[in-house]
């Protein structure tokens, strides 16, 4: 999938500053040009012929109304969207009749941006059509049932596919380790951004998370204690419709709590992957949570169940009598290498580097891959395995 061009014109130039800002920070647009002047706009564009036109209106009505028309009678096939800062309707008509597609109130909002640009995608070209972000939870039906080391590994192969991009956030606020298994110092943290989420756009959300040499932008948990109550729902759901507009898939790793934040995360995700182990104690927790997760509307037909180190020597129950128990098929199954997932969480090294070969780093790269494919809304499937950015590189050395 290309990226989607873009190019602003804005005379003024603090919210042009803002606007370019908030380009830069969605990852599948690319800002080709900006320009201060509606007269030179028209050779800008004819210059860099970019699939969409931001045109803020404010400056002069009359004449950005006559650029947007001079646009959209010589461009067809490019997309306008016009700002301005009045939401008069008279004004609306007059714009959308000149040629607009879409009209965004200044100051834009991130996601009332992103969720334009899809939709204007989709009326020019749709295999430039922006792809919107996923959210993953990774739910456990037990502490050490291995869901961190599932999200990490999950969301560093997903990361090594062409125009994926993926943020992983560590929502075990007490606990959490996901910084362990990356050997990241990260500078910032969940409560960082979740008490600036109001004075971030894009791009500053993008460098206040930590980038992983494999492409993985990590959002961990709070340093103190203390400090966990201090982040809340509404500020914790702008996180994440902001990670949703810059990333293509967002990996949440869940706490074994299922307090309100996880609740949170559950309703908004599109898949959840369940983990368990084929032992009586996890295949009871499963039962009960699916049962106790059916009172709230939407979240148990996306749960799917994920039998974690199959093929231990003794003591697991058989997989058909494990769906017997829980009553549902088990969606994927992926193998036991504690020496492996120990060595890589220890030195801090996803397996994908740490054991490139073994079989639990190729299940779990399928299991990036099916996943991708399946949220893939009708797009055609990848079928060529050598694009994968630095993967298969460096396998066929090991």
């Amino acid at each position: 999938m290309s990226e989607l061009r873009l190019a602003i014109c804005d005379p003024s130039e603090d919210s042009r500053e803002r606007l370019k800002h908030l380009v830069m920070g969605i990852e599948r647009a690319c800002l080709e040009a900006d320009c201060s002047r509606y007269e030179f706009f028209f050779d800008v564009v004819k210059t860099t012929e970019p699939e969409v036109c931001l045109v803020n209106i404010d400056h002069d009505v009359e004449i950005a109304t006559a650029l947007i028309t001079q646009l959209n009678r010589n461009f067809p096939q490019t997309g306008i969207i016009a700002i301005s800062s009045s939401t008069e309707g008279a004004l609306i008509l007059q714009i959308m009749r000149a040629g607009a597609r879409e009209f965004l109130r200044a100051p834009v909002d991130a996601q009332e941006l992103v969720s334009s640009l899809e939709r204007v995608a989709v009326n020019s070209d749709p295999s430039k059509r922006p792809k919107s972000g996923k959210i993953i939870a990774i739910a456990g039906a037990s502490g050490g049932v291995g869901t961190t080391s599932v999200s990490v590994n999950l969301a560093c192969c997903m990361a090594q596919v062409p125009d994926e991009s993926v943020a992983l956030i560590d929502l075990d606020l007490s606990l959490g380790d996901a910084d362990v298994f990356l050997d990241a110092i990260p500078e910032y943290t969940l409560l960082d951004v979740a008490q600036n989420v109001e004075r971030l756009d894009l791009s500053l959300l993008r460098k206040s998370l930590t980038k992983h040499d494999s492409g993985v932008y990590l959002l961990p948990r709070p340093v103190q204690l203390q400090d966990i109550d201090e982040i809340s729902q509404s500020n914790f759901g702008r996180v994440l419709k902001l990670l949703k507009a810059s990333f293509t898939h967002l990996i949440v790793d869940l706490s074994k709590s299922y307090n309100s934040l996880d609740i949170r995360t559950l309703r908004a995700a599109d898949e959840v992957l369940l983990l368990t182990q084929l032992d009586l104690p996890c295949l009871r927790n499963v039962v009960r949570l699916l049962t106790s997760l059916e009172a709230m509307e939407g979240i148990t037909d996306k749960i799917k169940i994920v039998v974690n180190r199959t093929g231990l020597e003794s003591g697991q129950i058989s997989l058909k009598k494990a769906e017997a128990h829980i009553g549902r098929e088990i969606f994927w199954q992926v193998p036991n290498n504690f020496s492996a997932v120990s060595e890589g969480r220890n030195n801090g090294v996803p397996l994908l580097y740490s054991a490139p070969n073994a079989a639990i780093t190729q299940n779990i790269i399928s299991l990036a891959d099916h996943l991708i494919d399946r949220q893939s809304n009708g797009d055609e499937v990848k079928s060529d395995k050598k694009e994968r950015k630095g993967l298969f590189g460096f396998l066929s050395k090991g």
